[in-house]
Order: C-alpha cells, then sequence, then structure tokens
C-alpha cells in the first residue's frame, strides 16, 4: 500500500511503553545516531512509589545524553528525556519540559497520551511518534494527535510485542505509517542520521518482518 509521505525534518520522537517496554528501549536506543539533530522523549509506565532509574538504565547504551526530566528543563538536542516515576511528562513553549502532578491517565502517571498530545502541539509535522508493547490502551490517543497534527506514526508490530494491547490500541486509533518489529524501528532510527530526517515512505511494511 503506498502513501503519499516523503521525507520530513524531524525536531523530536516521542516514545511511549508499558509492559516489556525496557527490553525494547534497550533494543532501540543505541540505534540513536551519535548527535542526533532531535530531542528524544521516553514514557515508560513504571511503579508510582518507587523511583525510576530508566536514566541509569539507558545511559549506558545510548550515544545521547540520557537524564531524567526536571520541571522547566530547556530542551535541546541531542538529548534523552525520560519521564520521572509519579509525575505526567509534558512538552511547553520553549521548548521546555514541564511536570504534572494532574490524574492519573488510564491509570497511568506518567501518561503517554500527555506526553504525545503535549508534544504534538509544539512540534506539530516534525514530530515522530512511537508505540511499543505495553497491556492498556494508553498512547492510542496521543499518537491520533501526533497524526492529526501532522507528524509521523511508528506501531510495534503486535505480534512482536511482549504484551500486545497498547499497539493494537494505537493501530485502532491511527493508521499508521509504518507497523514495525523492534528490529525494524531501530533500523528507522539508524536511518535518520545526524540530522534527523525521516526517509520517505514508499511502502508501507505491515506484513514483512521489518
Amino acid at each position: 500500500m503506498t502513501t503519499s509521505a516523503g521525507p520530513r525534518q524531524l525536531d523530536a520522537i516521542v516514545i511511549g511503553a508499558s509492559a516489556g517496554g525496557v527490553d525494547a528501549l534497550l533494543q532501540l536506543l543505541p540505534a540513536l545516531p551519535p548527535g542526533l539533530a532531535a530531542v528524544v522523549f521516553v514514557v515508560i509506565h513504571v511503579p508510582r512509589n518507587m523511583p525510576s532509574l530508566l536514566a541509569d538504565i539507558f545511559a549506558p547504551v545510548c550515544a545521547l545524553p540520557v537524564v531524567e526530566a526536571v520541571d522547566k528543563m530547556a530542551v535541546e538536542p541531542p538529548m534523552v528525556i525520560v519521564a520521572p516515576s509519579d509525575y505526567h511528562l509534558l512538552v511547553d513553549r520553549g521548548p521546555r519540559v514541564a511536570l504534572s502532578v494532574d490524574d492519573p491517565v488510564h491509570w497511568s502517571r506518567p501518561s503517554i497520551d500527555v506526553l504525545f498530545e503535549s508534544a504534538a502541539d509544539v512540534y506539530r509535522e516534525r514530530l515522530l511518534g512511537i508505540i511499543l508493547t505495553g497491556w492498556n490502551r494508553d498512547g492510542a490517543a496521543g499518537l491520533a494527535a501526533v497524526h492529526r497534527a501532522g507528524g509521523a506514526s511508528v506501531v510495534q508490530r503486535p505480534d512482536s510485542a511482549e504484551a500486545a494491547v497498547m499497539p493494537e490500541s494505537a493501530l485502532e486509533a491511527v493508521d499508521a505509517e509504518r507497523v514495525l518489529t523492534i528490529d525494524g524501528i531501530a533500523a528507522l532510527l539508524r536511518s535518520l542520521g545526524a540530522g534527523a530526517r525521516l526517509p520517505a515512505l514508499a511502502d508501507r511494511p505491515t506484513s514483512t518482518a521489518t
């Protein structure tokens, strides 16, 4: 199936995951090119009553600096920003990080929807949204917001996910441009190059291994 999606410059990438997400990100983050000219924001559902150790887990495998979000911190590439436990992570004008203790969304704080919707407002068509493995519907509405803003959408192939509910829900909400295995998403991230330019899409590889 063909699409008119051409090459585009990216200013930001948002990634959301739940169950199985740490293992998935340990495969994806090493694929980010050094000096990437885009900021990467990550939300993984973690227990709200425990400190998040995600920055410490991901930093050794990533060529980019990995930091836990701090309220009002400036956003400047290259960097990977991970949500702390028990706070929603948002992107505000500037761009800057905003943290919120608003009610959980889909029983989750941080929420993928909250991150994706705020990032779509700021970055519009220069945003790439990626939904990975997970057991609930968080992220479906957020990816739809990315799509409406003109951003690009990638969803992990449900049959390759540790938990299929999240990618399946995202695909119900959005006709994603790319539906890929983790290996396929990693290859896509490598293809961005340091310039963070998303390649043109000729064929939607929903029925292939990558």
